[in-house]
């Protein structure tokens, strides 16, 4: 019996070295994963750059009378658009109505005395040569006059001023567009002249209307360097067109033009202002608004990839590129605008270089992948 036992311990022991000579019966490592990988899509493109900005209006005026008063009538409905030259307020008119028919008094005043210092000259003329009358008497006589041509001047620029204080306390509107609510009500005392006037409301133009919005540094040494070479002209030289599309909507339905740069790139922001105008004949475009400006970036040669493709490698944008032996690598790139679906990549990328457009997480940059090749198609438009 212990015989046996001594058997049966020795074969195993026997089995369990023979079997360290040999492999393992499982696999070895695992094979790489799959991917799917393309060369990016190479296309003549029209390259458009988005910025946000908001709307203003091509002239805000305050209004303000020119003359001080008691406020007697009001001729206008708070929020609506109004003509240019249209009534808005009248200030009590009756003491510019007196001071006008003052200064029309003291006009006839005026040349009653002249009539009189001429007729006196005209006497004098003939006796001055007969010696009847002196010469000193004679240039006193026409000084008189002359002093009186005078007075006869400035009572008629005196009529003229009280006339055109009559005319301002009717307030007009300066400018076409939508007016503000009403400031004042009638009866109340107002203030007016060049300082301290008391304000009144205000006017916006509608139509056309501005787009203001503020591109990077970046951009716009881009946009020099396209000048430069003649592929863009500048938006200071050429009315680049533009389109915006308001928070609510999906297109940019709204077409313009630009037509101003600024003249600084702003220290502080690191970014330049811009503006475009566009037409406004529904009166949709509100001053204050905020949308989203595409604007032109001129016709070039561009490789674009799903933007699926990209991802982030702390401040960086990367893709992943898979050798011919089918090891991963990355690449910084460079993104520009989506075009037709897919992302523009302004540097970074060859036309040559395979990247994962399918399964990333799967990606390891070193390790090796099993690639699938498929070729990227842009969106139907």
């Amino acid at each position: 019996m212990i015989g046996a036992r001594l058997f049966i311990i020795a074969a195993f022991a026997a089995t369990a070295l023979a079997g360290c000579d040999n492999k393992p019966v499982a696999g070895g490592a695992p094979p790489p994963p799959p991917v799917t990988v393309s060369k990016p899509l190479q296309k003549s493109i029209t390259e458009w750059d988005e910025y946000t900005g908001r709307f203003e209006a091509l002239a805000t005026v305050e209004v303000r009378a020119r003359v001080s008063g008691f406020i007697e009538s009001i001729h206008f409905r708070d929020g609506e658009i109004v003509q240019q030259g249209a009534l808005l307020f009248v200030i009590d008119q009756r003491p510019y109505q007196i001071a006008v028919e003052q200064a029309k008094a003291d006009i006839e005043r005026a040349r009653a005395k002249y009539d009189v210092a001429t007729a006196d000259v005209d006497r004098a003329t003939p006796l001055v040569r007969s010696q009847t009358v002196t010469e000193r008497e004679f240039d006193t006589r026409k000084s008189t006059q002359r002093d009186a041509a005078g007075q006869v001047g400035s009572a008629e620029a005196a009529l003229k001023q009280a006339q055109l204080n009559l005319e301002w306390s009717e307030v007009r509107a300066p400018i076409a567009g939508r007016i503000s609510a009403r400031r004042v009500d009638a009866g109340n005392l107002i203030t007016g002249g060049s300082t301290g006037a008391t304000l009144l409301t205000t006017i916006v133009t509608l139509d056309p209307i501005h787009f203001v919005f503020d591109g990077s540094e970046a951009d716009f040494i881009r946009y020099l360097r396209l000048a430069q070479a003649g592929v863009r002209q500048s938006s200071r030289d050429a009315a680049n067109p533009v389109s915006v599309r308001l928070a609510d909507e999906t297109d940019f339905k709204h077409q313009g033009r630009m037509d101003f740069v600024d003249n600084v790139v702003n220290a502080k922001t690191g970014t330049i202002r811009g503006r475009a105008i566009l037409d406004n004949k529904d009166g949709l475009l509100t001053p204050g608004f905020f949308g989203r400006l595409r604007l032109y970036g001129g016709d070039r040669d561009a490789l674009l990839i799903p933007d699926s493709a990209i991802a982030s490698d702390q401040a960086s944008k990367i893709v992943f590129t898979v050798a011919d032996d089918g090891t991963v690598g990355t690449k910084k790139v460079e993104l520009g605008p989506i075009v037709d679906g897919l992302r523009i990549i302004r540097s970074g990328l060859e036309a040559t270089d395979r990247i994962v457009i399918e399964g990333l997480p799967r990606a390891r940059p070193g390790q090796k992948v099993n690639p699938e090749e498929r070729a990227i198609k842009a969106a139907d438009k």
